[in-house]
């Protein structure tokens, strides 16, 4: 059949984005308490209920995965940016070579580049796709063809709507805590300065000092346990998306663009737990082995 008669790859909800949901589900109690916070202070201003308060402040969120708020809002929260002339023409040439092979619209997504000096990409939203600048810089067109398709799934596998969800609620959660940190200073300061000589003002002033740490270090401890749950399942998200690469016809393109990983002494699987609960993604030797034996049983890495 010829390709242009192919019909374009579909996006389809998998195991993994499915798992996904549980870092979310993590933080959602905090998330509660954040915005209860922040409503209580505008229910002094204007009347409005805690429930259509707290609905209208998460399904807000809803316009991250929209292209035109991902290309002004989304990418900076980030961290990201547009790309100059030069990393957009070597983006955007790589781009749409993975995106004719998959019978999709290059405009159908935002491009954006993250300053950095390893090779790292990320997907997020709907349509955002994130690569560091030191891959556009580096990396053959073939490799940064094979690292855009790697982020192709996973936006084909809808692993980034629960992420990007979790991203949204962790805003108001850190807002808070950096608030809370912000009047424990205040009232370490307030305490040294004026109430010294007073016993009684002094163990109020820190116990509240105390009070507001300890509730914005819970916030930050929230946010901790979610990322570590979405670091277990972003592994199984990881290989996943390295799978429908190969089925793409991109495998040994994104092979050898992690074997500049192992290359850097940055790809063996890390020996302590600890190390292991932080790491979001599997050792670049382990994709490497998965994606070979893949290959092998997909004669010349053709698309499926």
């Amino acid at each position: 059949m010829p390709s242009s008669s192919r019909s374009p790859r579909q996006r389809k909800v998998d195991g993994y984005a499915i798992a996904a949901i549980a870092p979310v589900a993590a933080l959602f109690p905090a998330w509660l308490v954040a915005i209860a916070a922040f409503w209580w202070v505008l229910q002094l201003i204007v009347p409005i209920g805690f429930w259509l308060f707290a609905l209208v402040a998460f399904c807000t969120g809803a316009l991250l995965f929209v292209r035109p708020v991902q290309r002004i809002v989304l990418q900076r929260l980030l961290g990201a940016r547009v790309p100059n002339r030069a990393e957009h023409e070597a983006l955007h040439r790589a781009w749409h070579v993975v995106a004719q092979r998959n019978h999709i619209s290059p405009s159908d997504f935002v491009l954006s580049v993250a300053d950095s000096d390893g090779l790292n990409a990320f997907a997020s939203g709907g349509h955002l796709v994130v690569v560091s600048s030191w891959a556009i810089a580096n990396l053959s067109h073939e490799k940064l063809c094979g690292v855009l398709a790697h982020e192709l799934s996973h936006h084909l596998g809808m692993h980034t709507i629960a992420l990007t969800v979790g991203q949204w609620l962790t805003i108001p959660i850190i807002l808070l805590a950096r608030i809370g940190f912000y009047l424990q200073n205040i009232a370490h300061a307030a305490t040294d300065t004026f109430a010294t000589r007073e016993n009684s003002a002094t163990f109020i002033g820190r116990t509240i000092a105390g009070v507001l740490t300890t509730i914005s270090w819970l916030f930050l401890t929230m946010i901790t346990i979610s990322q570590l749950i979405g670091n277990a399942v972003g592994k199984g998200a990881e290989f996943k998306a390295d799978e429908t690469v190969v089925t793409m016809g991109f495998g040994a393109e994104l092979r050898d663009a992690l074997r500049i990983v192992v290359d850097s002494g940055n790809g063996e699987r890390e020996t302590h737990w600890r190390d292991r609960l932080v790491t979001a993604h599997p050792p670049a030797r382990t994709r490497i082995a998965r994606i070979d034996a893949q290959l092998r049983k997909t004669p010349k890495g053709r698309p499926r």
